[in-house]
């Protein structure tokens, strides 16, 4: 038994580093043109324009606390914290560099080319910027059909037990115990 333990822990451990070599070995198989269409994706997208406002938040809250700390030194430790985040900024495009090589590890390059042409077409924006719109009264509408399917589920449920066994189950499903 002490074999077989020792065994699935070296095969374990195989299986661990094996990985990791798989990982590294994909890495290296991402290529120039790869990153391009990804970049081109993540574009038409926007997949990472939501990450835009994080330097400045971030900016912001590290003012504020210090602020609060030195509340007398406000126009020194607002120039300070502007100049640093400025400084900062470059390091964006690390973002985008990280984005565009998941992007690339995930989509074949046909796939992203598809992904940037649908996308950076008249109705890829518009599904982008109405998407959100229509999710929104789908869920609407899906909660409204839900209530009517209960409501209904309740009533014809309870009619035909009420036939069946004359007991009526309690409407809106938080029947209390009869005391």
């Amino acid at each position: 038994m002490i074999k077989f333990a020792g065994f699935g822990r070296t095969l374990a451990v195989t299986l661990i580093v094996s990985a990791g070599f798989a990982g590294a070995v994909k890495a290296q198989d991402v290529t120039d043109a790869q990153i391009k269409a990804a970049r081109a994706a993540i574009d038409a997208i926007g997949a990472t324009s939501r990450f835009d406002d994080i330097l400045p938040s971030l900016a912001a809250r590290v003012k504020a606390s210090l602020v609060q700390a030195s509340p007398n030194h406000e126009p020194e430790i607002s120039a300070v914290v502007d100049e640093q985040a400025l400084a900062l900024a470059p390091r964006r495009a690390d973002l985008e560099k990280e984005a565009a090589t998941i992007y690339a590890k995930t989509f074949t390059q046909d796939e992203l080319k598809a992904i940037a042409d649908f996308y950076g077409s008249a109705v890829g924006k518009k599904l982008l910027s109405d998407g959100p719109i229509a999710t929104r009264e789908v869920v609407k509408a899906a909660e409204i059909w839900a209530s009517g399917i209960d409501r209904d589920l309740r009533t014809e449920s309870g009619t035909k037990l009420d036939q069946m066994i004359g007991a009526k189950p309690a409407e809106g499903g938080d029947a209390k115990p009869k005391q």
